[in-house]
């Protein structure tokens, strides 16, 4: 499971401009499937630290989506109609987290206060997307984990 320390050293670049997008407390749309096969969004708060983390309620229904099918898939909010400052996007696989040196990792990284109820997911990066717009043209570039 690659995490976001290992997409970090493989395409540097994209992402920076992922972490900027992501980070700093900014709200993010989480994609999961329903037990009945539909999608679901959900907007959340992603931590960025050595990996990628979601603190959640653990009546949360995008826990119960993970707990039962670990596929996601996390956007960035975008400020405009014209891309604003760019889009972002990963998706990989979620794990929950029982461990409690990885969860004070992540209480660690987070820009704030994880309530001690909280269910914790760290996220693989398994593909990454980056856009932004030049003169009105898309610039898309785009990262897939070996193997």
């Amino acid at each position: 499971m690659a995490g976001w320390a290992v997409f970090s050293k493989q395409a540097p670049e994209l992402a920076a401009f992922g972490s900027k997008r992501l980070g700093d407390d900014r709200v993010a749309y989480l994609g999961t499937v329903r037990a009945d096969g539909g999608p679901r969004v959900h907007p959340v708060t992603p931590i960025l630290g050595e990996q990628l983390f979601l603190f959640m309620e653990p009546t949360s229904p995008k826990g119960k989506d993970l707990q039962r099918d670990p596929r996601y898939t996390l956007h960035c909010a975008v400020e405009d109609s014209n891309g604003g400052k760019g889009e972002f996007y990963v998706r990989g696989q979620a794990q929950l987290v029982q461990d409690p040196e990885r969860r004070a990792e992540a209480v660690a990284a987070a820009p704030y206060d994880p309530a001690e109820r909280y269910i914790l997911f760290v996220l693989s990066v398994e593909f990454a997307f980056m856009n932004v717009y030049e003169d009105g043209e898309p610039n898309p570039q785009r990262w897939r984990a070996p193997g």
